[in-house]
């Protein structure tokens, strides 16, 4: 039986993590697999002392790898956009599969991508894309294949929710995680795909599609980021019974699809709200299953090449199928691939955290609550805090020289989002209350 040959581009910590897994388990993969491998080529710009290559060339070129004809397979793990783009059509046009970690490129150019590799009977695969070593991509595409899913939430970025728990445990300010976080190697020195949600919104668009069926959309998404997390909320939220996560949510619904990340108060009884640190989950509800979760670490050498691993497995044992045997890139045969409409943000409906900061004098929550019923909200929840003593920290620098500042926090029933920002931009109105109001989406995930 002919020995496939394995082509990596990129060995920095995944390429490094792959190259270590497979020789350690190489007789196991082999087994599970049913024929013999190798890693023959691999291309990388500078070696890494935490692998070693053993007898694969190797190649400061990366295209060398792909444009190798001993190569059967090419494993993609350099990121972004290009060369990356450039580097997997390359791949795919000289009929190799591809097994990739690019969450970026698979949501922007994926379905680009797929086409092209259908057009040339290979397959991309594409799990270590999203949450690392969890198997989610599988779980959709084949675990749940006997579902309609209604809708899934997920802890899809390990920065993110390292932040928020240290935030939570340590009543620490955003700022200050932040820099920990880059300290410890969890956050780039340019966090902004992080803590912005861009990097969650490239694996939640991936999870939609793979869910509902539908092509690839990451323009949709709508997204908002943690760092104007106060740690007030974080403390106000648990008084409450909540838990702030900065979630990626999909929903189908009649209108279309809602694609969002933001972040969310989740009751503190729910299993993905006690989902802590780096770790990454995902909650889906399908019709026939109900609820299910996939807990485990979002990111690392090991876990990310446990997914990548799995592929180059799944590639293995059906390298010599007809492409229709193979899953399909998505789930769902191209044919059966439907555009939904994208429900704008200012069309869902949610409950809504609320903290106002508004002057300690009679008459101020009953302006609030009464531009709130106005607007058909309903009140769930109320706090309402006392003064500080400390004056000069809590006096507004213009209208309410004399007056000390509150803060009321409340959540409410759910509503239509333009309903609630309309009654916020009412309430902001009032001469009573100081500044911008603070407001988080809620969900039960009920």
């Amino acid at each position: 039986m002919k020995t496939i040959n394995i082509g990596i581009c990129g060995l920095g910590t995944v390429g490094a993590g792959v190259v270590n897994v497979m020789q350690r388990n190489a007789e196991a993969i082999a087994a599970r697999s049913g024929r013999p491998l190798a890693i023959t080529h691999i291309g990388a710009r500078r070696d890494n002392p935490d692998c070693d290559t053993g007898l694969a060339k190797v190649s400061r070129d990366i295209f060398a790898v792909v444009n190798d004809p001993e190569v059967d397979i090419v494993v993609e793990l350099i990121g972004g956009y290009e060369p990356a783009l450039e580097l997997v059509m390359q791949a795919i046009n000289n009929g190799k599969h591809v097994v990739t970690a690019n969450k970026a490129l698979i949501a922007v150019h994926g379905n680009e991508i797929f086409a092209a590799a259908e057009a040339k009977a290979v397959s991309v695969c594409f799990e270590a894309a999203v949450a690392g070593g969890i198997p989610i991509i599988k779980s959709l595409r084949e675990g749940l294949a006997a579902n309609s899913v209604e809708w899934l939430a997920g802890i899809i970025n390990g920065t993110g929710n390292y932040i928020l728990t240290e935030m939570r445990d340590k009543g620490r300010d955003f700022a200050d995680v932040l820099v920990d976080a880059q300290a410890l190697g969890y956050a780039e020195a340019d966090p902004t795909f992080d803590v912005e949600g861009i990097d969650a919104a490239h694996k939640l668009v991936i999870l939609a599609s793979l869910a509902f069926g539908m092509p690839l959309n990451f323009d949709a998404c709508f997204t908002e980021g943690i760092s104007a997390i106060a740690p007030q909320d974080v403390v106000f939220a648990g008084e409450l019974g909540y838990r702030i996560k900065h979630l990626g949510i999909a929903r189908k619904t009649e209108q279309g699809v809602e694609l969002r990340v933001h972040p969310t108060l989740i009751p503190q009884r729910r299993l993905i709200a006690n989902v802590d640190g780096v770790m990454n989950a995902v909650l889906v509800k399908g019709d026939a299953v109900g609820p299910t979760l996939y807990y485990g670490p979002g990111a690392g050498a090991e876990p990310t090449a446990s997914s990548v691993i799995a592929d180059i497995v799944d590639l293995l044992r059906t390298i010599d199928a007809s492409p229709a045997a193979r899953a399909p890139h998505l789930g769902f045969a191209s044919d059966f691939l439907k555009a939904l409409p994208a429900i704008p943000v200012s069309e869902i409906s949610a409950a809504y955290y609320l903290r106002i900061s508004a002057a300690d004098k009679p008459g101020v929550l009953s302006h609030i609550t009464q531009i709130l019923s106005d607007s058909g909200i309903s009140i769930e929840a109320l706090l309402q805090k006392e003064a500080s003593h400390d004056i000069d920290a809590v006096k507004s620098a213009n209208s309410h020289a004399n007056l000390l500042n509150v803060p009321i926090v409340l959540i409410t029933d759910i509503t239509l989002e333009s309903r609630l920002t309309a009654a916020v931009s009412g309430i902001e109105a009032l001469d009573t209350v100081e500044g911008k109001v603070t407001f988080i989406r809620v969900e039960s995930l009920g």
